[in-house]
């Protein structure tokens, strides 16, 4: 049996998506800053004119989702991160909208088997919200973390995984339809 854990070197051919909330801007703009930085310090180069970060601006946390999952569609990025501040108000705002980007930023991952990134902080008060994106540490910072480690973890899951199976084919199990052997084989070729 094998162990399989992400690793936070080897960014080289890591690319990445960031998707931001335009809304809450003074916040989203502070956890950019704190991604940007994770990402720099571990070899990722974060310019916008690079070929390994590309930058999505939204004008809030709601739309978010739909186009984390158009990233994660393309297959271009080894992982997408969300960011986005949903503040709580004095109206059912504030559940609809934090609700609502998770079970998206969530379906996207799972409908695309490329990791993204729940990045949306959903606080009570602006305080809380400045507090995690800065004053008392930046939460941006940890959720390209998440994204480094996931990054590496799938590759290794997809060239590991799928290495068996385009050998010896009569190894699949019994409920694994023929037919996804090639596919496993087309999916490992192209994200390599």
């Amino acid at each position: 049996m094998a162990v399989f854990e992400g690793t936070f070197t080897q960014t080289e051919p890591l690319r990445f998506a960031v998707v931001i909330g335009r809304f809450n801007d003074l916040v989203t703009g502070k956890l950019l800053e704190g991604c940007q930085d994770c990402l720099k310090r571990h070899g990722v180069d974060p310019n916008p004119h690079g070929n390994q970060v590309d930058y999505v601006w939204v004008p809030g946390s709601f739309e978010v989702p739909i186009v984390a999952r158009q990233l994660a569609l393309s297959h271009r990025y080894d992982a997408v991160i969300c960011l986005g501040a949903v503040i709580r108000g004095q109206t059912p705002h504030f559940d609809l909208v934090s609700s609502e980007a998770a079970k998206g930023i969530a379906a996207a991952s799972f409908q695309t088997g490329v990791p993204v990134i729940f990045g949306i902080l959903t606080v009570d008060t602006m305080q809380q919200a400045l507090e995690r994106a800065g004053i008392k540490g930046n939460h941006g910072w940890d959720y390209a973390m998440n994204a480094l480690e996931m990054a590496s973890l799938m590759r290794q899951l997809r060239s590991n995984l799928a290495e068996p199976y385009s050998r010896n084919p009569q190894s699949l199990p019994a409920s694994f339809p023929s037919a996804s052997v090639g596919n496993l084989t087309a999916e490992s070729e192209e994200i390599v």
